[in-house]
Order: structure tokens, then C-alpha cells, then sequence
């Protein structure tokens, strides 16, 4: 394809933009990252498809965080249909995941190397994170949860939450005593496994949809 026969140029410099593998004609003035994403967004929304991926200069990127506003040179974004915004939404959860437990990661030796008040901060800042996924994995179909957990979501989610508190609760205790080897004990040993088997549960939820949607299934229909 001709990229200078698109449009593109012209109304956005020298950034190229695809979605679904075609080059995108930006409007003038949309030069930010958070802008071009917008625009992508509006596109996908009135074809009844919402993005999937979104890639910025190669790197992947989460759509629905907040951009940075580095320079960059390309972006490219996949969509996908509705019907297909379960497995979306157990990637993005399997991603949040991922995110929090890296947090956790490297913050089991930044508690060790801070004073206990910086140690807090560290953790609180990670306990936000752990909901995340919870939250995602609630917009699922209820009908899909059914048949791959065996009850229901609200049922699962109350579960998933309260073993969220108690696992702050325990960690906060662990800080409270201002010893940050008993609160990089705690991360390690609660969050973290915690962490693993939801990740796990995530993946094994992706497995069941995907055969179901080879198999041209759609639980989450009517």
C-alpha cells in the first residue's frame, strides 16, 4: 500500500496509523497518543467492534491506561467483534494480572532497601491493583461463568473479593509492625500465590472460550 495515497500525511505528520492493517487518515490537530486512540475508539465503536490490541511503535500497549507522551512514530490497533469481547476481556484481565504481580516482584526487594514508611506506600499503592482483574472479569457473561466455573459470577466475585481483604488485611499487619522482612514475607507468601492461582483460573477460563469459539459456541448470547 501507498501510505502518502491515504491521507495520512497530511493531517498527521509523519505517523502512521492502521487499524486492522489499513493505514488511517487522522484528523489535523490529532497528534497525541491519547487523541489517535480516541479517534481508533470512534472508528471501531460505530462498526460495532471495540479495540483489542494497540501497538506503539512496535511495543505493545494496554488501550485502556492513560498514554505517555513520548515521541512515537507509528501506532497500529486491532479490533474485534462483540461477539468476541469475552476473550478481550479475559486478556485484559490476564494482563492486569500480570501487571500487579510484576509490582509485587520488585517491590519484595524495594520494602527491604526503604524505611517502613516508604515500605507502606509501596504496598498500598499494589493493594489498589488487586481488584483490577476482579472488576474486568465481571462485565463477563453470566452464562459463560456458568459453564466454565460452575457458578455464578456474582457468587465468584464475591469469593475473589474477600479474599482480597483478608490478604490486605494480613499484609497491613505485617506492616504495621514496621519490620519490612515480615511485609516482603507477606508479599511473597500471600499475594503472590494469590496472584498465580487467579492467573491460572484466567487462563484456564481463555482455554474453555477459545474451544467454544472454534466450535462456533456463544454462551454469552441469549
Amino acid at each position: 500500500m501507498n501510505f502518502s495515497e491515504t491521507g495520512f500525511t497530511e493531517s498527521a505528520g509523519e505517523i502512521l496509523v492502521t487499524l486492522d492493517c489499513e493505514a488511517v487518515a487522522i484528523p489535523r490537530g490529532r497528534n497525541s497518543l491519547n487523541s489517535i486512540r480516541s479517534y481508533l475508539e470512534s472508528r471501531a465503536l460505530a462498526s460495532h467492534r471495540v479495540l483489542a490490541e494497540f501497538t506503539v511503535d512496535g511495543c505493545a500497549v494496554d488501550p485502556s491506561l492513560p498514554l505517555d507522551t513520548l515521541p512515537f512514530h507509528r501506532v497500529d490497533a486491532l479490533t474485534v467483534n462483540l461477539g468476541e469481547l469475552p476473550l478481550l476481556l479475559l486478556a485484559t484481565a490476564s494482563q492486569q494480572v500480570e501487571r500487579a504481580r510484576t509490582s509485587v516482584e520488585t517491590a519484595l526487594t524495594l520494602v527491604l532497601i526503604n524505611n517502613p514508611a516508604v515500605a507502606r506506600e509501596l504496598w498500598w499503592k499494589i493493594a489498589g491493583q488487586l481488584k483490577d482483574p476482579i472488576l474486568t472479569l465481571s462485565l463477563m457473561p453470566e452464562q459463560l461463568c456458568l459453564l466454565s466455573c460452575g457458578t455464578t459470577f456474582q457468587q465468584l466475585r464475591r469469593w475473589q473479593l474477600e479474599q482480597i481483604s483478608v490478604i490486605m488485611q494480613r499484609v497491613d499487619v505485617a506492616c504495621e509492625t514496621q519490620d519490612n522482612l515480615k511485609l516482603s514475607d507477606a508479599l511473597e507468601k500471600l499475594v503472590l500465590p494469590w496472584l498465580d492461582r487467579l492467573g491460572e483460573h484466567i487462563r484456564l477460563w481463555q482455554n474453555a472460550t477459545q474451544a467454544g469459539s472454534r466450535l462456533g459456541l456463544n454462551p454469552g448470547a441469549s
